[in-house]
């Protein structure tokens, strides 16, 4: 199968798939995928999708730091939604470019497991805490798998390990003196686990975000000096504006850190469900203080009781944070500040993007407007899901979602775009040259102007990939194909096989795309890859068959019958 996806691409072949595999999932029909890039370094390597292989690094790569990449640790009140399944195809096709480019990756997801909202979630499902966690973090993997998610590392906030960092990592930060006691007394948003200014809230008392009241409450916590950090953020921010991406969301940090920073509650008295306060077995540790610390508790490489220092040497600081903008202030403001008294890196970028939105709201269970993203896959594929929320949705940027948005974005971007290419050609190879390439496809591109005009676009997602805009990328991508339609087009091959002769001879030849394709390589079947998807019925459907194309192909699958057939040329 790596065979067809190498012919489609024309140019240089590895450019161009090294450029569109992290759009796409590298499920059963694609896998595997491997490439010779045609620009130093020269290495082979594979982009498969399980996460067992989710690194492959090329022999003779020059060794560097690790690419850290992290999507949030996902809070378990709750099964995942859309909104959670955006962030983690966003961050799989960052870590799927930074593989590709031979870097080693480290692709950290996992679940968020302590705090009131837990223990209420569990209590009302008449499940113990435990178990309610293992249940639903058991979901976000499930989820991740069906969405063909090349993480590295999942980390969850209960694991024994994991709590071994956060006592370390806050006794660190006692024994600096930025911990102390005293009495709080404010509004309280449990959904958001954080007490709000009154100049924050909506109408009654409610939360902007969950749209609940918030509650008043009085407690004797411990709190972290967050204030004693206000200059030095302010340094950060002025002196790194890459930290904080995009540039509304920077301003949007850079507003609160100016208006003044207030030292914030670090313990509850009154949740059970958490790591115990070091030395105060009557408070647990607030939620966000334990979860942050996942990120760098999940770089522990199955040390039994691996302390601080070892675990940071295994890859700290995070290359990028990609998090929704709902969580921003956590970790552009209170986690640097953390970072900053435990004498450890900060992170090089928190990226917060926009929220999913249906009928103008931000999705999310406690609002109750979902989108079920295990049914999207079902009716729609894994490629199709991914495709859309990176193509559709600007990353820092809000996206809606309609059904007919997706049904047209999918047909017109991969079933007639992409797909007719990929399947006219290898109709074409299959019918007149029993599918094998006559010459090398470097030779067969000397002198041809699309393997310049393909290169230039495929630099031109290169680009779009490192500064995180994947719908831009995703447009170049979408060139590159359309380039090779319009010189099917112009070059019409099947008219020179009708000639027959020399003619037909050469027009192989001419036909043969290049990159690492060698005279008398057997190329793969025409077998659709990605389906039309018929608007009537939401499932994928046959499409009208147009002149001088192959015969139409059935793609088999394992779920529920539906009519298909490939994108004809």
């Amino acid at each position: 199968m790596a065979g067809r996806v190498h012919l489609f691409y024309s140019s240089s072949v590895s450019h161009t798939i090294s450029f569109l595999s992290p759009l796409y999932s590298a499920t059963s029909r694609l896998r595997p995928i491997c490439l010779r890039r045609t620009s130093p370094p020269a290495h082979m390597f594979c982009t498969c999708s399980t996460a067992a292989d989710a690194n492959p690094v090329p022999s003779g790569t020059p060794s560097s730091d690790p690419f850290v990449l992290t999507t949030p640790l996902y809070y378990v009140n709750a099964p995942p939604h859309m909104g959670s399944a955006y962030t983690t195809i966003a961050a799989d096709a960052v870590a799927r470019f930074q593989r590709l480019l031979g870097k080693k990756v480290i692709f950290i997801t996992g679940t968020d497991e302590h705090g009131e909202k837990i223990a209420t979630a569990a209590a009302a499902s008449g499940s113990s805490p435990s178990d309610h966690c293992d249940a639903i973090s058991q979901s976000y993997k499930a989820l991740w798998n069906n969405l063909d998610i090349a993480y590295d590392r999942f980390i969850r906030t209960t694991d024994p390990q994991h709590e071994d960092i956060v006592r370390e990592f806050y006794s660190r930060v006692l024994a600096k003196g930025d911990i102390y006691r005293a009495d709080y007394e404010g509004l309280y948003c449990i959904n958001c686990e954080e007490y709000k200014d009154e100049k924050e809230l909506i109408k009654d008392n409610c939360c902007p975000i969950h749209l609940k009241p918030c509650v008043a409450r009085k407690e004797d916590n411990y709190f972290f000096a967050l204030s004693k950090y206000q200059k030095k953020l302010e340094e950060i921010l002025r002196k790194n504006p890459e930290f904080v991406q995009p540039a509304s969301r920077l301003n949007e940090v850079r507003g609160w850190v100016n208006s003044g920073l207030k030292d914030f509650s670090i313990s509850r008295a009154a949740v059970d469900w958490g790591i115990p306060v070091p030395n105060d077995n009557k408070q647990t540790i607030y939620v966000w203080f334990d979860a942050l610390l996942g990120y760098v508790s999940a770089l522990s490489e199955g040390e039994s009781q691996a302390d601080l220092d070892t675990v940071v040497s295994n890859g700290w600081p995070a290359s990028l944070h990609l998090i929704g903008k709902d969580i921003l202030r956590f970790h552009a403001v209170y986690w640097p500040a953390m970072l900053l008294s435990a004498g450890l890196s900060l992170p090089k970028t928190v990226f917060g993007h926009g929220f999913l939105t249906k009928d103008g709201m931000k999705m999310g269970k406690s609002l109750g407007n979902t989108i079920e993203p295990d049914d999207l896959v079902k009716n729609f594929g894994s490629d199709a899901v991914r495709y859309f929320f990176l193509k559709e949705v600007e990353l820092g940027s809000d996206g809606d979602y309609s059904e007919d948005r997706f049904i047209n974005s999918v047909n017109a971007g991969l079933a007639n775009t992409i797909g007719n290419l990929l399947n006219r050609t290898l109709g074409l190879l299959k019918k007149n040259c029993d599918s094998t390439l006559f010459v090398d496809s470097s030779v067969a591109a000397e002198g041809n102007p699309l393997k310049e005009t393909v290169e230039d676009l495929v630099d031109k997602a290169r680009d779009n990939y490192e500064n995180l805009s994947l719908s831009a990328a995703c447009d170049a991508l979408l060139e590159v194909a359309n380039a090779g339609n319009l010189y099917m087009n112009n070059r019409a091959p099947w008219t020179g096989f009708k000639i027959g002769g020399d003619s037909a001879d050469a027009a192989a030849k001419g036909e043969s795309e290049w990159g690492g394709l060698k005279g008398g390589q057997v190329m793969g079947q025409p077998e659709p890859v990605f389906l039309r998807i018929d608007k009537k019925t939401g499932g994928e459907a046959p499409e009208v068959p147009k002149k001088n194309s192959p015969k139409k192909a059935v793609k088999k699958t394992d779920k529920a019958p539906q009519t298909q057939a490939a994108a004809q040329a």
